[in-house]
């Protein structure tokens, strides 16, 4: 064998060497972020409904003052109106003819519709404030409720954190400096096998004469081309990147 068919020999299995300490770091990382769980998820998921109820929780508060203030303003046209009644029912007894009377009993009749409308209005904004409040004190129960289990939630994953950071930062340098070393349409290709397979693992050894990923038998001719390290070669089943196990020893 020549120098320059062992420098080309030399070359790839170092390709190979490089993408399987890749998969064997990002594995690593992926533990980790599975210590983690759906914790992330969730409590993302709590702040976004904490959020909505909060949102709700003011908006019915804005409408019950509201309501409130209507209450307030309906009671003081009540108060006007029977001040008119008075007013006219006080005329009526100095008219001069029939027609004054009956025009001030018409008026008396007016204030009278407007203050069962304002009482009505009343009863509706009553019903309306209630039903509010109703509801801003259920959601003010569940908002508590849900902040109990935010913070819980909060404290489990900022535990973890803070247990798995310092490895995680080490692994994710150790991951960027082997990426540096990988041509890109390599890294590329890692990176699309990883997200297209369950267990994100885009580089497998052989185990027991099948793929590591998918656990497909591998023929034997397939197995030393595998192990002579001369060209990546992929499962012809899940499309992962086949290495031999003594590459780990490199």
């Amino acid at each position: 064998m020549d120098d320059k068919n062992q420098k080309v020999e030399s070359t790839m299995e170092q390709k190979l060497k490089n993408l399987y300490d890749l998969q064997q770091v990002q594995t690593e990382i992926n533990k980790i972020k599975s210590l983690r769980g759906e914790l992330p998820l969730e409590v993302q998921d709590l702040e976004d409904e904490l959020a909505g109820l909060q949102t709700r929780i003011a908006n019915y508060k804005s409408e019950v003052k509201e309501y409130e203030q209507n209450i307030v303003n309906e009671k003081h046209k009540i108060a006007q109106s029977q001040e008119d009644i008075k007013k006219y029912q006080s005329q009526q007894d100095n008219v001069r003819n029939n027609r004054e009377y009956d025009s001030l009993s018409k008026e008396i009749e007016f204030q009278s519709l407007e203050i069962e409308l304002s009482e009505k209005h009343i009863r509706e904004y009553t019903a309306e404030m209630e039903n509010k409040k109703e509801f801003i004190e259920k959601a003010e129960t569940v908002f508590a409720e849900r902040s109990g289990d935010l913070n819980q939630k909060r404290s489990e994953l900022n535990s973890i954190i803070s247990e798995t950071q310092k490895k995680e930062e080490e692994l994710e340098a150790k991951k960027a400096e082997i990426e540096k070393l990988i041509e890109p349409r390599y890294l590329t290709a890692f990176n699309r096998i990883s997200g297209n397979v369950r267990n994100g693992l885009a580089v497998v050894t052989i185990q027991r004469d099948a793929c590591g990923g998918c656990f497909n038998k591998i023929p034997p001719q397939r197995q030393v081309d595998i192990r002579a390290r001369k060209r990546i070669i992929v499962c012809e089943y899940c499309g992962r990147i086949l290495v031999d196990a003594g590459l780990a020893e490199l």
